[in-house]
């Protein structure tokens, strides 16, 4: 796995100091930042390219926590959220984990437990980030593919067998055999079974 990366976001500079000392203390790699326009500024293009999950504090001036994990969210960056604040209530952990937070801390927090839930953000977002780059790859192969092997393997995925595939297209049944081989190919599987696992959900989703 990449190696994660850690951000902090807080406008107090002592947390900030601290989360840095406990992070770096266990070997992560780590981003402080003081304010949510500088996070945005240096952080957004790249918060996707590596794992990792954000500490944000929930009260600083100009943009509040809950807003920047709204905003985010409207941006679909799917980094792993912890939000940590001094003034909890049931309203606002009910709001964060409504828009998408990872979980809610109240300060001063447990090191050790926020050490294991950091951990356990990490290890499903860097999950999240390969069956981003394997979707990726599968929607590559299929923009190699002809306009009439997109044809045999959209009938192939509903299940038709290869006389009414031919029918359906006005071919020979041969032909589709040669198509379907082309695709078992291109496409990088090694079964009818396989072809239909991996690309059904983009051809055809739920």
């Amino acid at each position: 796995m990449q190696q994660p990366l850690i951000w902090i976001l807080d406008d107090d500079a002592q947390v900030r100091e601290s989360l840095c000392w406990l992070l770096e203390s266990i070997d992560l790699q780590v981003k402080a930042f003081s304010s949510p326009w500088e996070f945005l500024d240096i952080a957004v293009s790249s918060l996707d390219s590596r794992p990792g999950c954000l500490l944000l504090d929930v009260r600083m001036p100009g943009m509040t926590g809950l807003e920047l994990l709204e905003l985010l969210k409207e941006k679909e960056l799917h980094l792993p959220v912890i939000l940590l604040t001094g003034h909890a209530d049931v309203a606002m952990a009910v709001r964060a984990l409504k828009s998408g937070a990872y979980d809610f801390f109240e300060k001063p927090y447990n090191d050790q437990l926020l050490l294991e839930v950091i951990n356990k953000a990490v290890a499903e977002h860097h999950k999240q980030l390969q069956e981003v780059e394997k979707k990726k790859s599968l929607e590559l192969k299929l923009v190699s593919l002809t306009h009439r092997e997109r044809q045999v393997l959209e009938l192939l995925l509903e299940g038709l067998p290869g006389k009414q595939m031919a029918d359906r297209l006005h071919i020979s049944p041969k032909t589709v055999d040669v198509h379907r081989h082309h695709l078992i190919q291109k496409l990088g599987v090694k079964s009818l079974a396989e072809m239909v696992q991996l690309y059904s959900p983009l051809i055809h989703p739920s």
